[in-house]
């Protein structure tokens, strides 16, 4: 028997058929089925899929198939998505506080020769959320990290409400090697998610910080639309190659962004460039 602890008292209104068909036609293009995983062994071969995806030992993965039947128990799910060569792409859901008609994703991972998996399996969990009465999707990503934060921001039409210094303490596996887990929390509004395509700032017209990123160029920049800041094109590769430099690139990100947050910032756009858009004041 499931429990529903976040589910609401009334039956909610199914999913739009926006949604639906949006969902639709992403698994379609990426070539993959996407499905609710819920026996144990079906867990199983999830759990090994993010142990993989985090290169991490089986036995230590980020999530167990234990932790995983949790969560299917007590009414959240666990999404993948998988061709005939198995499983491509998965991740967990659980509800939030029942006032906040809200989800929070748990972990979610594609492989990294992604095609169109990480949005199929994203749309998916979306259409699952909507029909149970969810109104927004809530999860965390590294803010250093140019990919993700393109594809949450600018692809899905997240916005980053909250930077958190540290957010785990240190994870032991093969991705996030020593560095500090600074956190962005990404808010997705279910219902109309509106992504913005963003070209970056215009730094001859822009008011630029004096400070330089680590890689010797501007990273900060405000002008009539708020503040900018630039990321690395590839953080990962660079904490592989140069964990020293990879450091620098996190303290001058957070000293850079704290003060925003705290302000009341919102980061609502994500460019190819690789430069954040932060809003000042309220969104409407």
């Amino acid at each position: 028997m499931h429990v529903s602890p976040g589910a609401p008292a009334t039956v909610p209104p199914p999913a739009p058929d926006s949604a639906v068909s949006t969902a639709l036609r992403a698994a379609n293009r990426a070539g993959v089925r996407i499905r609710l995983a819920e026996d144990i062994r079906t867990l199983e071969a999830v759990s090994r899929f993010f142990a993989r995806v985090w290169q991490t030992p089986e036995t230590q993965a980020p999530f167990g198939a234990d932790v995983l039947r949790g969560v299917v128990h007590a009414g959240g799910a666990v999404h993948y998505a998988a061709d005939d060569e198995g499983i491509l792409a998965a991740s967990a859901l659980i509800f939030c506080p029942p006032a906040t008609r809200a989800v929070y994703s748990l972990i979610a991972a594609a492989r990294a020769s992604d095609r169109g998996v990480g949005f199929a399996l994203k749309q998916a969990q979306r259409v699952w959320a909507l029909d149970r009465g969810a109104e927004t999707m809530v999860w965390t990503f590294d803010p250093l990290v140019s990919r993700n934060a393109h594809f949450n921001l600018a692809k899905l039409g997240a916005h980053g409400t909250e930077y958190t210094v540290d957010f785990y303490g240190q994870i032991e596996d093969g991705l996030n090697g020593t560095d500090e887990t600074d956190r962005l929390t990404a808010v997705w509004p279910l219902r109309e998610p509106n992504p913005a395509r963003l070209t970056g700032p215009d730094l001859a017209a822009a008011e630029v910080d004096p400070r330089r990123a680590p890689d010797g160029e501007p990273f900060l920049a405000r002008d009539s639309s708020g503040y900018w800041c630039r990321v690395p094109a590839d953080i990962v590769d660079v904490r592989r190659l140069d964990a020293r430099l990879s450091a620098q690139w996190r303290y001058a990100i957070r000293d850079a962004l704290v003060p925003l947050f705290a302000e009341g910032c919102t980061a609502t756009g994500f460019s190819r460039s690789g430069w954040y858009r932060l809003t000042e004041g309220e969104l409407a």
